[in-house]
């Protein structure tokens, strides 16, 4: 998963968010592996196709793969933001989801002591 994200149990991984991570990380897997086998059919298209063969539609085609190959990888730059925040989110929700669980054991604790009329 993300480095910076904490260990998880099993059931933890059901949670929407952590669910929405999860798949966020595979879709940005992909988005980058898309992207770096398009530079090398970029890289190879070019070494291979002498250049004044590069006119035309041909240097449409290469030009428009040039675009693209930085569209994706932009788009995966951005999902490594979406990620990051929902991160960030998981662990502010565990941290309140812990807050209100010592909250509702300290009522419990203090309706316990508290003598019954």
């Amino acid at each position: 998963m993300y480095p910076s994200q904490p260990n998880r149990s099993a059931t933890d991984k059901e949670r929407p968010l952590d669910r929405a991570l999860e798949k966020s990380e595979t879709v940005k897997e992909t988005v980058e592996q898309s992207a770096q086998e398009l530079l090398v059919i970029n890289a190879v298209l070019k070494q291979e196709i002498p250049e004044h063969v590069q006119t035309g539609d041909v240097a449409q085609a290469l030009q428009k793969s040039d675009e693209l190959e930085g569209l994706i990888q932009d788009s995966a730059e951005e999902l490594a933001q979406v990620n990051e925040a929902l991160v960030q989110e998981i662990g502010e929700r565990e941290d309140l989801e812990r807050e209100l669980a010592r909250t509702k054991a300290a009522l419990a604790e203090a309706q316990s002591q508290t003598p019954t009329p």
